[in-house]
């Protein structure tokens, strides 16, 4: 991932932000140099990707049981094809 650059009394006074909503890494500059990186430790889309990924799982399961089929035939289809596969 690219990191934004930004100045550093560009980021002292938009702080929050930086810090909360920026969610990539930055490389603080002084005059045209890097002096320092932010790195944030969490992700911002993580929530949304979290949010979609559930989504998704709740279709899924509908589908299986609109369908008659159980967890337990697609786990042993896969661990059949997996053995034929080596």
């Amino acid at each position: 991932m690219e990191s934004l650059k930004v100045g550093i009394r560009e980021f002292r006074n938009q702080l929050p932000h930086y810090l909360l909503e920026v969610g990539q890494p930055l490389a603080i500059t002084r005059h045209g140099e890097t002096i320092g990186y932010f790195i944030p430790s969490r992700d911002k889309g993580a929530s949304g990707d979290v949010k979609a990924l559930m989504a998704v799982a709740e279709k899924l399961d509908a589908l299986l049981q609109a369908s008659g089929v159980g967890s337990e035939e697609i786990v042993a289809e896969f661990n059949a094809k997996r053995r034929t596969s080596k």
